[in-house]
């Protein structure tokens, strides 16, 4: 039980309220990125639903369908940065595939779940009633219908065969998550939750329905609300698990409703050897990695470092008075896919804007600069407005910040 989890004794704490009877409806996992908070909500889902011990390797049918991601028990709601995981597990099974290694079956099973983990969202029951679900339906039969040529038992196609499989796989999931996914969990979304769990299952014999919330602190406030009522009044049979990487950032009414259990930042060698048990590798290029988070940009489509430079580049054009060159800056970030590239952009303008901190004036521009970057995030995020546009408003906000305090940028960059 919970052995898939590393280096998290909350799991301890976890396993005994279970092993007694007295998980309640309503928890939250609150630590931060890549410590395994969603893996543990996935496997709290599948011991809740076992119909034996809930051993990591049981084979009952409920446990089987729970490894795979296909358990109808079970929703995953919230946003997340998935597509980076995706391509890490795609590199691994393809690598795996061609050594023939005896992690070949492994790797199989983590590029599905790490597909399963973003697919999930888009379960009919959540989209019920929006526009969108016929959107992106063609999407997700394009993914399982790939999916289920390398399903597990089956013979997996040859080098180049499999590589194709599994490069439109990816390439879809880059389109769902860009395209589809919400930043914050929407109104209607809770609603559609709650009406399901509300109804009788059909497979209620087999376990609790769990729904998992994921970056739950994203919610706006009429989400919060609603999620609020919920929790009140809980539907029977159903677990509630949220994740959270800013729990002073929840509704203090929601906290109240939830009993927490608290991940910690793995230590470096922790994380490393984490990378190693289940990507099967430490480094590219001879560079050992530090972190997970570090593993998982070394598969993004432009490096940290590159995305830094260009935002530095761009706050002191800015600064200076001139005009970015926002066709040549997008082309150059590689449109900005998948949106994560974005958002390690508008932190390298953060990092560039910190020397304002050093006077009270540049304190208050810094501060208004920072709510000028959280809407340009906000406005490619959560409303899906083009990057390239954004960055011109972002150019024009900036401007006008500048010009309003006297050119303090050019003076404090």
């Amino acid at each position: 039980m919970f052995d898939n989890i590393i280096c998290q004794n909350s799991t301890e704490l976890l396993k005994d309220d279970i092993l007694k009877n007295r998980l309640p409806g309503s928890i939250l996992f609150y630590g931060p990125a890549a410590s395994g908070k969603l893996s543990c909500a996935l496997e709290t889902a599948r011991v809740l639903s076992c119909e034996k011990e809930g051993e990591w390797t049981c084979t009952c049918p409920s446990c089987l369908k729970h490894k795979a991601l296909v358990s109808q028990n079970v929703l995953i709601t919230g946003s997340g940065n998935k597509i980076l995981e995706i391509n890490a597990a795609k590199n691994t099974l393809l690598v795996m595939n061609i050594q023939n290694s005896r992690h070949l079956e492994a790797s199989r099973y983590l590029f599905i779940r790490a597909v399963r983990k973003l697919t999930s969202r888009f379960s009919p029951v959540l989209w019920e009633g929006e526009d969108k679900l016929a959107k992106f339906s063609p999407l997700l039969e394009s993914i399982n219908d790939n999916l289920e040529l390398i399903q597990p038992g089956k013979v997996l196609p040859e080098d180049s065969d499999l590589r194709k499989i599994v490069d439109s796989i990816t390439a879809d999931c880059q389109k769902l998550e860009s395209s589809f996914l919400y930043s914050s969990l929407p109104v209607s979304q809770i609603r559609n939750f709650s009406s399901w769990a509300h109804r009788t299952s059909a497979n209620s014999a087999s376990g609790k329905k769990i729904i998992i919330i994921e970056n739950a602190e994203q919610m706006l406030d009429g989400s919060k609300n609603a999620l609020l009522k919920i929790l009140e009044e809980p539907p029977k049979d159903t677990v509630f698990i949220l994740t959270t990487t800013q729990k002073g950032a929840m509704l203090p009414t929601i906290l109240s409703r939830l009993r927490t259990y608290s991940f910690i930042e793995r230590s470096v060698a922790q994380q490393q050897d984490l990378i190693q048990r289940v990507f099967h590798t430490t480094s590219l290029s001879g560079n050992q990695y530090q972190t997970i988070n570090d593993f998982l940009q070394t598969f993004l489509p432009v490096t940290p470092e590159t995305l830094y430079a260009h935002a530095e580049s761009f706050f002191s054009k800015i600064a200076e008075g001139h005009i970015p060159d926002v066709p040549s800056l997008v082309t150059a970030c590689a449109g900005f896919e998948p949106r994560i590239v974005f958002k390690i952009f508008l932190q390298g303008i953060i990092e560039s804007q910190k020397k304002l901190l050093s006077s009270g004036a540049g304190a208050e521009t810094s501060a208004s600069l920072l709510n000028i970057l959280r809407e340009a995030w906000n406005s490619v995020s959560v409303y899906n407005q083009n990057p390239a546009a954004v960055l011109e408003e972002l150019t024009r906000s900036i401007m006008q910040l500048n010009f309003l305090n006297d050119g303090i940028l050019r003076n404090q960059k």
